[in-house]
C-alpha cells in the first residue's frame, strides 16, 4: 500500500529555516545565488532561514526544485514548513508497481550474461539476474554470514564479504561508499537502519578520506577487478535510474550493470551462462 513519508524528529527540531540553510550550504549556494535562481529576494530568504518569515507551499516546492532535493527530502521539507507530504512511497511489491517490476524483470533478463543488480538508496540488493547472484556467491567470502537483502556496502567493507576479492578495493569503495553517504547524508530523513549502516562503514570511510565530498564528482565508469582463484574478472560498472518518477521508491531505485572490460572476462561470463 502506498504511504506518504513522515518527517523525522530531526527535521522537526531543525524547522524549515534550519533545513533550508542546511541544504543551501550543502549545495554550496549563497543566499544571493539562490535568490537569482528562484526570483526570491535574498532578504526574504534570510527571513525564512531565521524563522522571521513563513513560506507558502509553492515557495517550499520552488526552493526544493532549485536545491535539487530528492523526493524523500522534499516531503521532509514540506512537513517542516507545516504542509502535507506530497510524494508517495509505494513498496516495490505493491500491486500498482506491477508494470515497474515487469520492466525490471525484462531488463535483468536482457542484460545476461552480464551481472545486473537492482539496489535502493542504502545499496540493498533488491533483485539481481542469475549472473549477478553468481557473482555475489563467487566473490563473497562467507555470503551466509550476511542477512538478506544483502547490502553491497557491507559486503564491500567486510573481511567476510568481498573486500579480499576486489583487487582495486579503494577505487570501488570510493564509488560505492561515496554514493551511499551522499544518498543518506540528510540526517532529517535517515532512519535507524540508515544510521546503523553509516556507523558500520565509518571506519572504511576514514580510510578513504572523504569520498562523499561535494567537490568530488563520481565517475561515470568505474572499473571493478575481481579475483578468487581460479576466476578473475575485469568489469566496468554503470548505473541507470528510472525516468522522472514522482514516487520516492522509484526515484531511489538504481539499476547497476557490470560489463566485461576484456575478452577473457567476456569468455568467462558467456561460458558460465551456457553451462
Amino acid at each position: 500500500m502506498a504511504k506518504l513519508g513522515l518527517v523525522s524528529n530531526n527535521a522537526e527540531q531543525r524547522g524549515f529555516g534550519g533545513l533550508l540553510r542546511e541544504w543551501r550550504t550543502a549545495r554550496g549556494i549563497s543566499q544571493l545565488a539562490l535568490s537569482l535562481q528562484t526570483g526570491v529576494s535574498a532578504r526574504h530568504l534570510s527571513f525564512m532561514e531565521t524563522g522571521r518569515s513563513s513560506p507558502s507551499r509553492d515557495m517550499v516546492l520552488t526552493l526544493a526544485q532549485a536545491l535539487e532535493m530528492p523526493l524523500r527530502d522534499r516531503n521532509a521539507f514540506l512537513q517542516a514548513a507545516g504542509y502535507a507530504a506530497m510524494y508517495r512511497e509505494t513498496p516495490l511489491e505493491a500491486q500498482p508497481m506491477g508494470p515497474v517490476r515487469d520492466a525490471i524483470d525484462l531488463l535483468l533478463r536482457s542484460t545476461e550474461p552480464n551481472p545486473t543488480f537492482v539496489v535502493n538508496r542504502r545499496y540493498d540488493v533488491l533483485d539481481a539476474n542469475n549472473t549477478g547472484r553468481w557473482l555475489l556467491t563467487t566473490f563473497t567470502e562467507e555470503l551466509g554470514s550476511f542477512l538478506s537483502p544483502h547490502n553491497m556496502a557491507l559486503l564491500l567493507v567486510s573481511a567476510k564479504g568481498m573486500r579480499g576479492h576486489v583487487e582495486n578495493w579503494s577505487d570501488v569503495a570510493r564509488k560505492v561508499l561515496g554514493r551511499l553517504k551522499r544518498e543518506l547524508g540528510g540526517a532529517h530523513t535517515r532512519d535507524a537502519a540508515d544510521d546503523a549502516l553509516l556507523k558500520t562503514i565509518t571506519p572504511a570511510l576514514a580510510e578513504l578520506g572523504d569520498p562523499a565530498s561535494p567537490s568530488e564528482a563520481l565517475p561515470l565508469l568505474v572499473p571493478v577487478r575481481l579475483h578468487r582463484a581460479p576466476i578473475s574478472l575485469r568489469l566496468f560498472t554503470t548505473i541507470a535510474t528510472l525516468g522522472t518518477p514522482l514516487d520516492v521508491t522509484l526515484q531511489e531505485l538504481r539499476i547497476e550493470m557490470l560489463f566485461p572490460a576484456d575478452a577473457e572476462t567476456r569468455r568467462v561470463l558467456e561460458t558460465r551462462a551456457s553451462s
